[in-house]
């Protein structure tokens, strides 16, 4: 597949997941914007109020996953890596991107690499309502040290 082909592809499925995660937050389609930038129109309309839910119901994991690891942006792909991570913890986060990086195509691989940087995002209290009230959360949604190494175990025998 040609280059162009290839990000146009990328793109068309990007957008797929941006409007599914923008459905699921009941925002719309934003079937207004061009096409070329609704996409990013859309994971900026739903990056906020991802952030303020204290909770997000199971049916948002694969969706936000999906658009964290199909966004070409490595540095928008946080928007939704992070609200993933506060709500459902960073040990699942991680374990959904190495089952991307073990069973992906070369775009999804290379998309859970870009997402794999942002699982990393520190947690505070005070950014997100996933928090306790007193500030705390059960440290078995983060521990990830065994994910971390399969992790570091499938990129070497990928490169190898």
């Amino acid at each position: 597949m040609a280059d162009k082909e290839h990000d146009e592809a990328g793109a068309r499925s990007f957008l797929s997941c941006a409007i599914e995660v923008a459905r699921l937050m009941d925002l719309g389609n934003a079937a207004d914007v061009p096409e070329v930038r609704r996409a990013r129109h859309l994971a900026h309309a739903v990056r906020k109020p991802l952030l303020e839910r204290a909770h997000l119901p199971e049916e948002f994991f694969a969706p936000l996953m999906a658009a964290a690891v199909y966004d070409p942006d490595p540095s928008f792909c946080l928007w939704f890596v992070e609200p993933a991570v506060y709500a459902y913890g960073r040990r699942r986060v991680m374990a959904a991107l190495l089952d991307y990086l073990r069973t992906g195509t070369v775009a999804e691989k290379a998309g859970a690499e870009r997402a794999w940087y942002c699982a990393h995002v520190p947690l505070r209290a005070d950014r997100s309502p996933a928090y306790a009230p007193n500030g705390n959360r059960d440290s078995s949604m983060d521990d990830s040290h065994d994910v971390k190494d399969a992790w570091r175990e499938t990129l070497s025998r990928s490169a190898g």
